[in-house]
């Protein structure tokens, strides 16, 4: 076959360009087109990366679809890049193209699952049923993906064996996260291992996102040095590892996700239209989409943003009461009249050794309570709102801890937890943002004294996203 017809290139503004098999002359085989081209992929056009913050950054118009495109071009550069510490490392390793083939896959469709506004859906649609996006997506991989899934031959790095076929559980495995107290004894060590390019501290999904919404929203063109965090990092027979000289790559790394989420996931803007779309999903969740999406997957299918801005948007003119009330309310959000205004913002930040769950920001409904007993009595049912947005800087300081990243001490000569690095060490556990939402500003002043009397000393006077 001509080559140039065997592969393709997409043009990306984040990688350049992503290399992908586009056709295979072999009879029943599948090229990674075709899975592209399916429409569990191809809905990924329809939902946007940043799950309502495009409304507040206008060039932020995004899709999960590109993200994912990234993500699989990432996956094989890590593995480039790791693959020989990889195999000194484990015995019984099966062949680079297949792992190839296999991180590909699974970087390309570890968002499949994923509903409208992302995230977003998860917490007000799919917990609802026990879902994450996560879960419903290994569903969809393991049943309408799997026959193209288990037809996949190659990918620009080259041919599995004879021998050799697509595991679709071992994509699943990669892309969900692990919840509680699972046990993956049974799992191979390079597949534990694995994990760590999805479910670790830099992955090949977080330094996809971290590079193009960095770019998209216009914070920064080239947001941290991905060549030199690849270069720096190995794998060792502990797992992921990265040299001390990798460290300062790593952090900056860690510093602008941080002010990511700081100045664009946890706007002030964006979260108050998270507000309102939280009270229009509470109230017509079953409007959406009619019952549990992992029993209806062809159905699910259809849900996107698009069809679903498209349905709420005529709403207002049903026949039936409830829906048209809140198709009135979409039909204000839609014009982006939003009607919770932020009255204050104060940020505390969480140091080794503070407990986070010991603190009323743990709690916003105390919070509340508390908040409201310090306003005069005029103001005690004042239509208010506490948002607190959480972000960690330093992962697996609560849960588990899947996807263990370690340190290389060339000085000591010794392979040692991440954390155990003096730079590391220095981040916070994590902080947390809490504003106060009203419909005016008109009592902004009591609101503010009210939170800084409850919050004191621990919180930070800030201005920022004011």
């Amino acid at each position: 076959m001509d080559p140039f017809q065997h592969e393709n290139l997409f043009s990306d503004p984040v990688h350049g360009y992503l290399p992908f098999v586009s056709r295979t002359n072999r009879a029943g085989e599948v090229s990674e087109r075709q899975l592209i081209d399916s429409a569990w992929v191809q809905r990924l056009r329809q939902i946007h990366q940043l799950q309502t913050a495009w409304w507040v950054f206008p060039s932020a118009e995004h899709t999960r679809f590109q993200h994912v495109l990234g993500a699989m071009h990432l996956a094989s550069r890590c593995l480039a890049a790791w693959y020989p510490s990889l195999r000194e490392s484990h015995q019984a390793l099966p062949s680079r193209p297949y792992l190839d083939l296999l991180l590909r896959a699974a970087a390309l469709l570890h968002d499949v699952g994923h509903g409208p506004f992302g995230h977003f859906f998860d917490a007000h649609f799919l917990s609802h049923y026990g879902l994450t996006h996560e879960t419903l997506g290994a569903k969809i991989i393991e049943g309408p993906l799997a026959d193209l899934l288990t037809g996949l031959r190659e990918t620009p790095a080259g041919r599995i064996g004879a021998d050799e076929r697509l595991d679709v559980r071992s994509i699943t495995y990669l892309i969900c996260r692990p919840r509680g107290r699972e046990s993956d004894s049974s799992v191979p060590t390079w597949l534990r291992h694995l994990r760590s390019l999805f479910c670790g501290i830099y992955t090949v999904d977080n330094m996809d996102f971290v590079l193009r919404d960095a770019y998209m929203t216009g914070y920064s063109v080239r947001a941290f040095d991905l060549d030199r965090l690849l270069h720096y990092t190995f794998f060792t027979p502990e797992g992921l590892t990265i040299h001390a000289r990798g460290m300062d790559a790593l952090m900056r790394f860690l510093q602008v996700r941080a002010e990511l989420f700081r100045s664009i996931y946890f706007h002030r803007t964006v979260r108050a239209i998270d507000l309102e779309l939280a009270d229009l999903f509470a109230e017509g969740r079953k409007l959406v989409f009619p019952g549990n999406p992992a029993d209806n997957l062809e159905a699910y299918c259809r849900l996107t943003e698009w069809s679903m801005l498209v349905d709420v948007a005529s709403w207002h003119e049903s026949d039936d009461p409830k829906r048209r009330e809140l198709g009135r309310r979409w039909q204000r959000l839609l014009a982006r009249d939003v009607p919770w205004k932020m009255v204050c913002q104060r940020t505390v930040v969480f140091e080794a050794g503070e407990s986070e769950r010991a603190s009323l920001l743990s709690s916003p409904d105390l919070l509340e309570t508390q908040l409201r007993s310090l306003l005069p009595d005029d103001l005690a049912d004042l239509p208010l709102r506490i948002d607190v947005a959480r972000q960690i800087h330093r992962p697996h300081t609560r849960g588990p801890a899947a996807g263990h990243n370690f340190l290389y001490d060339a000085d000591r000569g010794k392979v040692r937890p991440l954390d155990a690095h003096e730079l590391y060490r220095r981040l916070p556990i994590s902080h947390r943002i809490c504003r106060i939402y009203a419909r005016t500003l008109e009592h902004r002043r009591e609101i503010t004294e009210a939170l800084d009397q409850i919050l004191g000393d621990a919180a930070e006077d800030d201005v920022t996203n004011m």
